[in-house]
């Protein structure tokens, strides 16, 4: 920071040294010394108002913590001195440490007004402009810099990064190569490598292939990542046609790792190998060349079939059951998208367990030699038998299997570990928590199968008890809520939400959304890091890979489920506000019996004493952070970060605006996972009830293009037609629109006529049909009992019948979806009973509805069936 005073506001001699005091306390986080200077000159009536003097002691007090007066003094400095550099960027600082990066950004402009090649203030705006990706910006202000300090290295490279990130690739291109010839190397330079890979980089993104081929071969000496190079000139060669020289240095490659899947694709098409006997020709040198890797022996599987299949994959399980491979099935299962595949799998290993009962060797043809398996080969065998039934059906037979290997070997924890994924997928989510309880008392020290069992806790919906259980791991002293927050355990908090929304918890719901929210917000923040950092150390291809990460980081599935936890839950809350909830609750009070009142208000005192114990130690637990947070400022001079809001579950579940919170979480979905029809489904919910039509025809518009064929989609489409026809006034504009628009989709059918023809398109399809006869009982209530019999009919011919659809079908029949219909539920729970023995949800009372949301426990199964 500049020392030169204000021309405003200028300090004498002593008072100017006890200011400079004050910046180079800032500087070495000498904060309680840079107050008692900043005390002197603020002392002297004459300088009391001394504009430069409270802004520095504001900052420095923010770094104490004590932001409110911080803000106090800085602004009075900046009322005094408006003309002040240094006022507007101490100003700015106290934004940036709040995350206000606009408002920054805008103090940063105005201290340059001032003080126009202030490099301190250059580089702190640099850094916010690409934090906020203001590239423009960015590519000016490095400009600036640039000018200002031309032999400073990163000066050159900020300023043709700022090209690069603009796609700009030829002045990024020349910038670098002006660079690089004024650099001299100087034996083993790792950073001149660096140089040269990036300058590599921005060539082949600007599709100048030949230079960079040519750029290579000519520096190739110079770079210090001898693998990087390969690889990229394989690819180049590749892509110029180039395919002795291309397949040479793939076969290279694989010598260095034979195990990598990427170079065996690349030298098929280096070798042009179409055929499946050009393909195995390349497989077969390798498999003879590494006869203990993997990948050779695997890969020839996805692309073989019939006999040639059969002996490939025969081979390779008896080779994986010999050693005991425990993934073997989730290595083979993306092979089962193949039903002739599948069936040869489980054909063979069916195979296998019979000759290995009776002989102790794989198939017949070994029988009289004189090597045998060893006795674990059978176990896992039917280890794998259990997984495969479990994939193809039926579960009965899975379970048989696994219990075999069990009573086999009782001590083996994976074997639990899949009886609980059976009686997961299965539906009986208790059964599983049992099983994975037994496996976790074989081995309590193993992290994998403590998390494992708490995922399962919390699918069964038993909160307390997970969290108990991942206590074992997390620090002590501390409640392992708390720690797992504090460790960003994203899957954790992910499934505690679903939980809490099945149970109704959706206070405690909203506050683990709200938690993995900020956990991608201060991954997002952690790039303040890495901006001067990577320019220093010349980590620049690394660099430019973290600025695209964070750009879509918010499409990563765990804030994608966060984020619709949390739209579903406001949703929830602006249908039926927890106020109205608490009404009602009062008003049933009043008509209970004296016996059961007295049992309820009994009921509720527990409840209230346990809501102040968990209070006490939560209020207890925080005491303890703040007094180590407080201990650990003292020990370095300096505050945290910026102090986030508490997040109280009461607070969160009783907000004014639910919509406006659920759009806040919806808009990086459509701006990063546009491509999930999911996203605008949701989208459609919020806006609906919002009754905005343009922005409903959009979200139906961009599903539309996603799945024209979406089952949710046809019943949001039925609705939209419904609130556009029902809307009293349309404004003109909006009407051309909505009927342009519209014509495209309905292609002028009217709301009955669409869904008729869409259950008559879709006669078998549980999911379409249910879809369809929820819009005919929205469309007419009195075809009631027609729209109930569309998803009664649970035959052989009707497709997708699967659990999860069967308990969308249950969920809409007691929401009242379909009307009233107790009697047809009954009958569907029998037909469900049936085809689903095991899961548990079809075995409650018709009455019970543990799911208080609409389609929560489909969602919940949804999850589940997903996973694994």
């Amino acid at each position: 920071m500049k020392t030169i005073m204000s021309p405003s506001q200028p300090l004498p001699p002593k008072e100017n040294t006890l200011f400079k005091r004050i910046l180079k306390c800032y500087e070495h986080k000498q904060y309680k010394n840079g107050l008692k200077f900043a005390k002197q000159i603020l002392t002297n009536p004459k300088f009391c108002d001394h504009g430069e003097t409270l802004a520095m002691k504001g900052l420095t007090l923010n770094c104490l913590g004590r932001k409110d007066e911080a803000y106090e003094y800085v602004r009075k400095g900046l009322r005094n001195d408006l003309t002040s550099h240094v006022c507007w960027h101490v100003f700015g600082l106290l934004q940036r440490s709040d995350r206000k990066y606009d408002e920054a950004i805008k103090c940063y402009r105005n201290a340059l007004k001032w003080d126009k090649d202030n490099i301190q203030i250059l580089r702190d705006l640099s850094l916010l402009q690409i934090q906020m990706r203001d590239l423009e910006g960015y590519r000016d202000t490095r400009y600036q810099l640039f000018i200002s300090r031309p032999t400073q290295r990163a000066s050159w490279i900020g300023f043709a990064m700022a090209y690069h990130l603009l796609k700009d690739y030829e002045m990024a291109l020349k910038i670098l190569e002006e660079f690089r010839k004024t650099q001299t190397k100087r034996g083993y330079d790792y950073e001149h490598s660096e140089l040269l890979l990036y300058q590599n980089m921005v060539m082949r993104e600007a599709d100048s292939l030949e230079d960079a081929l040519s750029h290579l071969n000519k520096y190739e000496e110079q770079i210090c990542d001898k693998l990087s190079v390969m690889e990229a000139k394989a690819k180049l060669h590749l892509n110029l046609k180039h395919m002795k020289e291309s397949k040479e240095l793939y076969i290279e490659l694989l010598h260095r790792n034979p195990e990598n899947h990427l170079y065996y694709k690349e030298l098929e098409k280096a070798m042009q190998a179409e055929t499946i006997e050009e393909k195995m020709k390349i497989y077969t040198e390798f498999q003879e060349k590494f006869p203990r890797a993997q990948t050779p022996q695997r890969r020839p599987l996805d692309f073989t079939s019939g006999e040639l299949f059969k002996t490939l994959v025969g081979k390779y399980i008896q080779k994986a059951l010999h050693k005991g491979v425990p993934p073997l099935f989730v290595d083979l299962r993306p092979l089962y998208k193949d039903p002739e595949k599948a069936k040869i799998i489980g054909d063979l290993v069916l195979g296998y367990v019979d000759c290995l009962i009776k002989h102790d060797v794989f198939t017949e043809d070994k029988i009289n030699s004189k090597e045998r398996e060893p006795a674990t080969a059978l176990l896992w065998a039917y280890y794998f038998l259990a997984q495969h039934f479990d994939y193809v059906g039926p579960t009965t037979k899975a379970l048989e299997y696994i219990n075999i290997a069990i009573d086999h070997t009782p001590t083996l924890i994976e074997l639990f570990v899949c009886k609980a994924r059976l009686y997961k997928h299965s539906g009986d989510i208790q059964e599983a928590v049992h099983c994975l309880d037994e496996a976790q008392a074989l081995d309590t020290a193993d992290r994998y199968i403590n998390s494992k069992c708490a995922k399962y806790m919390l699918r069964a919906n038993m909160v307390k008890e997970a969290e108990e259980m991942c206590s074992k791991f997390t620090r002590e002293g501390v409640s392992s809520m708390e720690n797992l927050n504090e460790m960003q355990c994203m899957w954790f908090q992910t499934e505690c939400a679903l939980a809490y929304q099945r149970l109704g918890k959706w206070g405690d719901a909203l506050k683990k959304c709200h938690e993995v929210d900020r956990h991608f917000s201060e991954i997002i923040e952690d790039q303040f890091d890495f901006h001067t950092y990577c320019m220093r150390k010349m980590t620049l291809r690394a660099y430019v890979g973290l600025l695209r990460l964070e750009d879509v980081l918010q499409s990563h599935p765990f804030y994608f489920r966060a984020a619709k936890v949390a739209i579903e839950v406001y949703l929830h809350l602006y249908d039926k506000p927890l106020r109205e909830n608490e009404i009602s609750e009062e008003i049933t009070t009043a008509n209970m019996a004296p016996a059961e009142l007295k049992k309820f208000r009994n009921k509720q005192r527990k409840a209230r004493k346990r809501a102040e114990l968990e209070k006490e130690k939560q209020t207890a637990a925080q005491e303890r952070r703040e007094q180590h947070i407080k201990s650990r400022q003292q020990q370095d001079g300096e505050a945290d970060g910026v102090k986030e809001e508490e997040l109280v579950p009461e607070k969160l579940a009783k907000g004014e605006d639910p919509l406006g919170q659920a759009i806040r979480f919806l808009k990086p979905l459509q701006l990063l996972v546009s491509e999930r029809i999911e996203t605008h489904l949701l989208a459609f919910e919020i806006y609906i009830r919002k009754e905005k039509l343009l922005l409903m025809l959009q979200s139906i518009k961009r599903a539309w293009l996603i799945d024209p064929t979406h089952p949710k989609l046809h019943s949001n489409l039925v609705r939209f037609y419904n609130k556009v026809s029902s809307w009293k006034e349309i404004p003109s504009p909006v009407e051309t629109v909505l009927k342009q628009e519209m014509s495209k989709i309905y292609k002028d059918k009217n709301a009955h006529e669409l869904n008729e023809e869409f259950l008559v398109h879709y006669s078998n399809s549980l999911p379409h049909l249910l879809q369809g006869a929820r819009m005919k009982y929205f469309v007419d209530k009195q075809s009631q009992e027609k729209a109930i019999s569309y998803v009664m009919n649970l035959n052989n011919q009707m497709k997708e019948v699967t659990l999860q659809n069967c308990l969308e079908v249950l969920e809409a029949m007691r929401n009242g979806d379909l009307g009233s219909c107790d009697k047809e539920m009954t009958s569907f729970l029998a037909k469900c009973r049936e085809l689903f023995p095991y899961a548990a949800v079809f075995r409650q009372p018709t009455h019970e509805n543990n799911g208080p949301t609409t389609n929560s426990v489909a969602n919940h199964v949804d999850s589940i069936l997903k996973e694994e």
